[in-house]
């Protein structure tokens, strides 16, 4: 092997792109038997489990060390059930249950499913405290807002994923919780000093890590106290200081997607993969539909980077020998990372053996809006909004569950606010139930209410996502849309005879 096709293949190895179809693209297979690290599956990827499991079947085939990732949270944020919804309580619920063998029941069973599609990495659970309730890209993926509980329900998720064999990625070190913009789509700052991040975000990654967490997934986000020129990915202040010298990880590092605006909204995609690499992240999650042009450009500008000077070649060796000791501990043949085991000791019940009352009895609920919650006349809102971009189009909710039970809903949908068009025919005698997520940190839907209460007797709101500071705006709180968690919202409708 030539000089050059080892540092290409060096740095092919350090790249985890998404793509475009549900079949291997010809593109990536050729990448993957020169060295590709690997690829990062999303919904759009998946069309029914014998599909995955071709799908990944020939990614192995190509490479057989190379990483399938998926964004699997076990609840809103789901690529297996894409298209229906996940059976799963997401991290807010359990969270609010609090019973940590329920968690790590819930992740066995996540990671039981990923092994059988063929998937080794995933990446979750989000360990992010939500700090800050109009947080719009993390909300009910958190476990809630006390450190130590969700230091707790981390490390548990992370035990229950990696008992399955499966890799998991805490994330979005050192924490996303505490912003009110979404990195997708902006540079979102943290300014807090080092003692609060230690008291705080740091508490679940630190207790995650001591569960054995295999991978560390990075945020786009700045810490302006700790380093004011970089964000968290790009600054080996955070990476290689906080993260592997205080909490002593030494891991794969994962950088958060490098299409996000907060990585490269200023500098392209290629620049930020060699500030990432530079800074300590080991292997790079390019994004969804990359491109053979994407990532032939990318490996242009390491390599170039490696050639000037502008990256040195001892960090692209430490990234590879990281990388190999994750395979060897997928393969069942590598040392124990921390307290990860060697391979699988399934030992969780099915997620779907949990009781759903079990589930509805974590829903936060008004005592005046419960009692009047009771018999038929109610007019449906079913209040649709712009998706969250890290759960993207997914099935939500109680209202599959309802019809498939047989329940006619007569009812309407709200996009932004067309609902001035359509409000008239709501009959003015009718009792009204207003179902969104993260009702109050949308100015549209607080309007929307607030008119059907100058209108109507009764009006009551059930907020699927994280309840603002006001109640009124979420007389029934679910902390989570997921299938599983709106079928016990349709029982627990179905319980009091609410109908149309």
């Amino acid at each position: 092997m030539s000089a050059a096709t080892s540092v290409r293949r060096t740095v092919l190895g350090t790249l985890l792109p998404g793509f475009v179809g549900t079949a291997l693209p010809g593109w990536v297979e050729r990448m993957l038997r020169e060295g590709l690290g690997g690829v990062c599956l999303f919904g759009e990827n998946i069309v029914s489990a014998a599909q995955l499991r071709s799908l990944t079947s020939a990614i192995l085939a190509a490479n057989p060390r190379a990483l399938i990732a998926i964004d699997e949270e076990g609840g809103d944020v789901t690529r297996l059930h894409y298209d229906r919804g996940a059976p799963y309580p997401g991290n807010a619920v359990l969270g609010r249950l609090d019973e940590l063998a329920a968690t790590g029941a819930v992740a066995a069973r996540v990671g039981a499913e990923l092994r059988a599609a063929g998937v080794n990495l995933d990446f979750a659970p989000d360990v992010d405290i939500n700090s800050n309730p109009l947080n719009p890209v993390i909300g009910i993926r958190s476990f809630g807002t006390e450190p130590a509980a969700v230091a707790r329900h981390s490390a548990a998720w992370v035990r229950g994923l990696q008992s399955q064999g499966v890799a998991a990625s805490i994330k979005h070190f050192p924490g996303h919780g505490d912003t009110a913009q979404d990195s997708h789509l902006a540079l979102p700052s943290v300014d807090v000093p080092l003692e609060v991040l230690r008291s705080r975000e740091l508490l679940p990654f630190a207790a995650a890590v001591d569960a054995g967490a295999l991978t560390v997934m990075t945020s786009h986000i700045l810490l302006p106290q700790l380093d004011a020129e970089h964000p968290a990915t790009f600054s080996s202040v955070i990476l290689q200081g906080l993260l592997r010298g205080e909490l002593g990880f030494d891991g794969v590092i994962v950088s958060d997607a490098l299409d996000m605006v907060g990585a490269s909204g200023t500098i392209g995609i290629p620049a930020a993969a060699v500030h990432a690499l530079a800074a300590g992240c080991d292997l790079l999650c390019i994004g969804t539909k990359n491109t053979e042009e994407q990532l032939e450009e990318i490996v242009a500008r390491v390599e170039a980077a490696l050639a000037g000077g502008e990256l040195e070649p001892a960090r692209l060796v430490e990234a590879q020998e990281r990388l190999a000791r994750l395979v060897a501990w997928l393969a069942g043949a590598g040392p124990t990372v921390g307290s990860a085991p060697l391979s699988p000791s399934p030992t969780a019940e099915p997620a779907e053996g949990q009781d759903l009352r079990r589930v509805a009895a974590t829903f936060a609920v008004d005592p005046e809006a419960d009692a009047l919650l009771r018999g038929p006349g109610w007019q449906f809102v079913r209040v649709e909004t712009v998706a969250n971009i890290a759960v993207g189009v997914v099935p939500w909710g109680p209202f599959r569950a309802l019809h498939d039970a047989g329940v006619h809903l007569v009812g309407h949908e709200v996009t932004e606010a067309d609902w001035r068009n359509w409000i008239d025919d709501i009959p003015d005698s009718a009792y009204v139930l207003v179902i969104g997520k993260d009702n109050q940190r949308r100015p549209e839907v607080v309007a929307l209410v607030d008119e059907l209460r100058r209108r109507h007797p009764v009006v009551v709101t059930v907020d699927m996502g994280w309840p603002g500071h006001d109640s009124g705006y979420a007389q029934v709180a679910t902390y989570g849309a997921s299938a599983l968690v709106g079928s016990a919202l349709a029982g627990f409708l179905a319980d009091r005879g609410v109908r149309s």
